[in-house]
């Protein structure tokens, strides 16, 4: 257990109606009855007049007491429930500031602690995270569902599953002069593995939690003075990219990220491609440019529609002053239908990506070695040979553990952590 107390705002900013101040740790009811008096029992609200070191009042403040190790942090917690304006929160944090092993948490330190003391695994720590960063409807569903111990609970099932398919395969081997029983066991071990394969499979099919977050990456290329940073602009609604017309005005990427409809996108203009350029400088852009269109989910070409890249969508991005060759669609910036046009093919394109029928969704780390995994029990069921299926399934088992019992790093938590508001 940490020796400090910690406090902090867990609401939102102020001015609001009501503002939630959090105190946990060894110290917080001591804190808290230095301000409120004698507290209510434990977790049934009281009124009471906080009050600071002078007696001055401060504030008339609805109080819950939160005994550890049964509290949202696994250690003493108090929540006061103050009228939400600038002058009373700053006056109870300066309060609070004051009490004798007391400081002002660290952003996310009261989840970090949830963690530790086992009220959470890391899992459910990074839905949380997940869920406070959620702008989408998918992205909602998935973060809810990590930090609600889904996937943490689908994790410990196919633990137990594959332990029981290992006690199968080795009453195999130790039957295996009796044909009947070693064969009625290979059945019930097989079917066992092939259940939950099956089950990572379609797991796998599912889009990435960070997938989810950022989102289909689009990809704006083409030659230099091509339009794609006009439509880039189009896209977005607003200047983002400078627009001459000069060639080679772009010489960098330009990012910008934007939700329309529920779906998330990246969208990237890049620097026109070209091989006869002397700049330096251009020809860093161009090699970018290339670079992360070879990553792009979708690329809209803008050019010759000869010279497209396989499966770019191949764009005629100034139809209000010609068109060259076959199109896969027409627009024009100064046209809002023929940009709608074109978002419509992009929600068409996302929608089938980002596909997300499963409250389960896992992070990259997270699916190569449930990927791993999977293969090791295709390849399990496929042996003929029980020695070495079970040595599959060994390893197997030894894999998925490490996403259940490893010991996370300090490095790690901190980058975890450090995505959470302060008093979270």
């Amino acid at each position: 257990m940490d020796t400090e107390t910690i406090y902090a705002l867990s609401s939102g900013a102020p001015p609001a109606a009501i503002a939630v101040m959090r105190i946990s740790g060894p110290d917080a009811q001591a804190a808290a009855a230095a301000l409120a008096g004698r507290l209510p029992p434990p977790r049934r609200a009281g009124v009471r007049t906080l009050r600071s070191g002078d007696s001055t009042a401060l504030d008339r403040a609805l109080v819950l007491v939160f005994p550890g190790p049964n509290s949202a942090t696994g250690e003493d917690l108090v929540e006061l429930h103050l009228h939400g304006g600038r002058a009373v929160v700053a006056a109870v944090a300066a309060a609070l500031a004051v009490q004798p092993r007391v400081r002002r948490a660290m952003p996310g330190e009261f989840t970090r602690r949830a963690l530790m003391n086992g009220r959470i695994d890391l899992d459910q720590a990074e839905g949380l995270a997940d869920l406070l960063e959620a702008e989408t409807e998918d992205q909602r569903r998935a973060a809810l569902a990590r930090s609600d111990g889904v996937v943490g609970k689908t994790l410990t099932g196919w633990m137990g599953a594959l332990s029981d398919a290992a006690a199968m395969i080795e009453a195999v081997i130790d039957y295996d002069e009796e044909a009947d029983v070693a064969a009625d066991h290979a059945d019930t071990w097989r079917a066992m593995i092939n259940g939950t394969h099956s089950e990572m499979v379609a797991l796998l099919a599912q889009p990435s939690v960070e997938r989810l977050r950022d989102g289909m990456l689009v990809v704006l290329a083409g030659p230099p003075n091509a339009g794609k940073s006009s439509l880039f602009n189009a896209l977005l609604g607003r200047d983002a990219a400078i627009v001459t017309p000069l060639a080679g005005t772009t010489r960098d990427v330009i990012e910008a990220q934007i939700v329309r409809g529920g779906i998330p996108y990246r969208l990237c203009d890049t620097a026109g491609l070209t091989d006869d350029t002397a700049d330096v400088v251009e020809q860093i852009g161009v090699d970018r440019a290339r670079a992360l269109s070879d990553r792009a989910d979708v690329i809209l070409w803008l050019g010759d529609p000869q010279a497209a890249p396989p499966g770019a969508v191949r764009v005629a991005a100034k139809a209000d002053v010609a068109v060259n060759g076959v199109a896969d669609i027409v627009v024009s910036t100064r046209s809002i239908e023929t940009i709608e046009r074109l978002w419509g093919l992009l929600a068409d394109k996302a929608r089938e990506l980002l596909s997300f029928t499963s409250d389960v969704a896992i992070a990259e780390a997270q699916r190569t070695v449930i990927k791993e995994v999977s293969d090791l029990l295709g390849a399990a069921l496929r042996e003929t040979d029980a020695l070495i299926s079970a040595e599959d399934l060994r390893i197997a088992r030894r894999r998925l553990g490490s996403l259940v019992g490893e010991d996370p790093t300090e490095a790690m938590l901190d980058a975890l952590f450090g995505r959470f508001c302060l008093g979270k």
